[in-house]
């Protein structure tokens, strides 16, 4: 780390030992986001603000307090219900995780092109996505990091572009919601976005989305040739033969086959967090976790 990036981050820092002295809800949270990694949390929003601590400063504690206002520490517990719905939303935005690379960061593999977002409101799915977010950041990362006796706050993300319609486009907004979270909430969590078995109307509706993307985000986007499998072996010693599962085939194990080609997912693993059995309801509406817009993108 240079010197100036070292400033920068002594400077935060100092900036988030003030504000979670003084206000104990967001020192709370705050240690659900950093899992005991606090330099690489911080140093996360610093490049998501061009190590400016001052930007970056602000962002952690607007980040924080959306936590707070939206009970996100509790987001884990609260069942996506009736079951009917769960299953619906489960079988509609598929997403797994599908090992981990050779660094030891996991990957998920996301099936984008067959990803239809059709068995529920926005609502559901910007819930369903923040609780896949927590899964991954208070669940997965910190028995990485375990494992391997480092920090690991990161990960890779194969998106699955088979099936890609253009009707895809119509679920721009939802796109828009949970990029626009994820920016703000969750900046640097993807080392690398590769790009599979992108069919030739791609190009067309990447043009659509890239403008919706953080620049810092559209330069870790790889798009691979066909299926990509010499570009991801670099990244894993194995590729998973990614298949779409049937609700009668949900109870069989994926199979990790050397040399397969790559289809689309999902092995179920990350989503089943939605069907808790606790049996409390909450008013959809009651969670402002679609307005995210009244916090500056550029700062």
């Amino acid at each position: 780390m240079g010197l100036v990036s070292q400033d920068a981050l002594n400077q935060l820092q100092a900036l988030m030992d003030q504000v979670l002295l003084e206000e104990e809800p967001l020192q709370r949270t705050f240690q659900n986001v950093h899992q005991g990694c606090v330099t690489e949390t911080l140093t996360r929003f610093l490049k998501a603000r061009e190590w400016n601590a001052t930007k970056a400063h602000k962002m952690i504690v607007d980040c924080l307090k959306w936590r707070v206002q939206n009970e996100i520490d509790n987001i884990l517990s609260k069942p996506i219900i009736p079951t009917d719905l769960y299953r619906g939303i489960r079988d509609s935005q598929l997403i797994g995780l599908s090992g981990y690379s050779r660094e030891g960061l996991p990957v998920f593999a996301i099936g984008v092109g067959l990803s239809t977002f059709d068995k529920a409101s926005v609502h559901y799915y910007v819930q369903s996505h923040i609780q896949i977010n927590e899964y991954r950041d208070r669940v997965i990362l910190p028995s990485a990091s375990k494992k391997h006796e480092r920090p690991i706050t990161t990960c890779v993300k194969i998106l699955d572009m088979t099936g890609l319609k253009l009707s895809a486009l119509n679920q721009i907004k939802l796109l828009t919601i949970i990029s626009s979270i994820d920016d703000l909430n969750y900046p640097e969590k993807t080392n690398t976005y590769y790009i599979v078995n992108a069919p030739y109307i791609f190009s067309a509706c990447w043009k659509v989305v890239k403008p919706l993307l953080q620049e810092r985000t559209r330069r870790k986007v790889q798009v691979l040739q066909g299926c990509g499998r010499d570009e991801l072996l670099k990244v894993r010693s194995w590729i998973t033969r990614l298949c779409r599962i049937s609700v009668e085939e949900k109870a069989l194990d994926h199979q990790d086959i050397q040399g397969m080609e790559m289809k689309i997912v999902i092995p179920w693993i990350i989503l089943s967090i939605s069907s808790s059995t606790t049996t409390s309801r909450r008013n959809p509406e009651s969670m402002k976790l679609l307005n995210p817009s009244s916090r500056d993108h550029s700062m």
